[in-house]
Order: C-alpha cells, then sequence, then structure tokens
C-alpha cells in the first residue's frame, strides 16, 4: 500500500530516469505489484532533463497518489538523479533501480527481507547490491563491465562482483551520510565499506532492453572511469572512522 500522508513510508522505490518514455507506466505497474506487500510504500522518480514524453507519462501515472515526481531542468547524469530521488525519499530505506526496465522489480521484495534481516543483527551501514549473473547486454557491454569490475575490486577492494547494477538497497541515512560526487553510483560498495559498513551481493534478475534506447555508450563511461576510480581511492586514504564513546550528559538525566 502506498504511504500515507502524514507518516513516512518504510521502503521508497527510487528510479532515475532519462528519455524512457515508453518504459514508464510497465514499470511503475511492475513495481507497483512487486512492493504492495511490503507495507508503506512510495515510488519517487527523477526526470533528468528528458526531451522526450517521461514528464507527461510521469503526470498520467502520479494521480495513482504514490508517486513523487522530480525533475532536473537539464541532465545532470544519473548519480545526480540517484541523490536528488533520495533527497525527496521519505521512507526509512531505499531500494535503486534504473529506468530502462533491465532491472526486475520482482527482485525488489528478496532483497529488501535480506536488508531488514541483517540491519537487525547488525546496525552498521549496510547495502544489498544486485548482481547480474546473467547479463542481458550486448557482449561489448559484458566485457567492458566484466573488465571495469575486476578493476575496480582489484584497486578498491570492495569485494562486489558488479558494481554497476542499478537495483540496490540501502538506509537513506546512511546513503545520506556518504561522500556525494558525479557517478558515485558506480562506487556504493566501496563507498559503504569506507563508512565502516557491510556490502552484500545478491543474485538478481536481467532482462533485455524492450523499449527505448540506451542513454549511455560503453565508451562515454570508460572515458571518465579512471579519474572516478583515482578519486574514491583518494577518498579512502583520506576517510577516518572515529570509536566514538557515548559520555553521561543531559540526554542520559
Amino acid at each position: 500500500m502506498a504511504g500515507a500522508a502524514g507518516a513516512p513510508p518504510l521502503l521508497s522505490v527510487v528510479v532515475p530516469v532519462r528519455n524512457e518514455g515508453p518504459n514508464i507506466a510497465p514499470l511503475i505497474a511492475e513495481i507497483r505489484a512487486a512492493v504492495a506487500s511490503l507495507g508503506p510504500y512510495e515510488i519517487v522518480y527523477v526526470d533528468d532533463g528528458s526531451t522526450d514524453e517521461t514528464a507527461a507519462e510521469l503526470a498520467r501515472e502520479a494521480a495513482m497518489g504514490d508517486l513523487v515526481r522530480r525533475r532536473h531542468r537539464f541532465s545532470c547524469g544519473q548519480s545526480a538523479a540517484i541523490i536528488t530521488g533520495v533527497k525527496a525519499a521519505r521512507g526509512v530505506w531505499i531500494a535503486t533501480l534504473d529506468g530502462d526496465g533491465q532491472n526486475d522489480p520482482a527482485d525488489i521484495p528478496r532483497l529488501f527481507a535480506l536488508a531488514l534481516a541483517e540491519a537487525k543483527r547488525d546496525p552498521l551501514p549496510l547495502l544489498i547490491a544486485g548482481h547480474r549473473v546473467s547479463r542481458k547486454d550486448t557482449r561489448v557491454k559484458r566485457i567492458v563491465s566484466w573488465l571495469a569490475n575486476g578493476v575496480r575490486a582489484r584497486l578498491l577492494g570492495d569485494a562486489t562482483p558488479d558494481t554497476g547494477c542499478g537495483l540496490k538497497v540501502f538506509r537513506r541515512a546512511d546513503f545520506l551520510d556518504l561522500p556525494r560526487f558525479d557517478h558515485m553510483h558506480r562506487f556504493l560498495p566501496a563507498l559503504f565499506l569506507r563508512s565502516g559498513g557491510r556490502v552484500l551481493s545478491v543474485p538478481v534478475n536481467h532482462r533485455p532492453r524492450v523499449r527505448g534506447r540506451s542513454n549511455y555508450g560503453v565508451f562515454d563511461r570508460a572515458s571518465v572511469a579512471l579519474f572516478d576510480l583515482i578519486g574514491v581511492m583518494w577518498l579512502q586514504r583520506r576517510g577516518k572512522r572515529p570509536e566514538v564513546e557515548v559520555l553521561p550528559g543531559p540526554e542520559q538525566a
């Protein structure tokens, strides 16, 4: 069920999109069906400067009452859209997925259940990351992704086989504590580990794109990946995690 207007929902599903008009209605229908039994929820779409019918499709879907909309006046990239969506969300937990329909919303309940169970066991920051075991992408994209994940894992020690999967679950508060920058969505496992948290990878379904066209080229991403990687390595080296002692004070009185 959708979250009541006054009470924050338990789960917010955040979806960044750009020029995904044909995918809006079908994917939202799938998300609603997948999360309907999980308790109060909301769906947050961020339109990253689309020039097609995305905005009109989102306006139609908003009539259902469970859809929060934000729009960038011009495209700022996927990470910026995710950050905008998480800020707009009211849920304690966030589930993200790509807006092209290749991530399967039916996987959300399983990842969410694991997140809740693990959070009870350990209060540290937690990232549940999808792992696309059988990817339905072109051969070139799969090879480039495999190489990028291997280099990232070796240099950052993030121990995550598929950092690029859009399907992830985490606490909103934990995400907002992370350093935020362009392309950060590719480095969430390393950033969560840097914050003293845990990362669990879970196999998820991956589907071929059946509507619309990809907004990303293989070599577009590769051209900036090296600089991003160096930046995250710098963050890892400069990060410190203090051990905080709670001392007696007025709040304990």
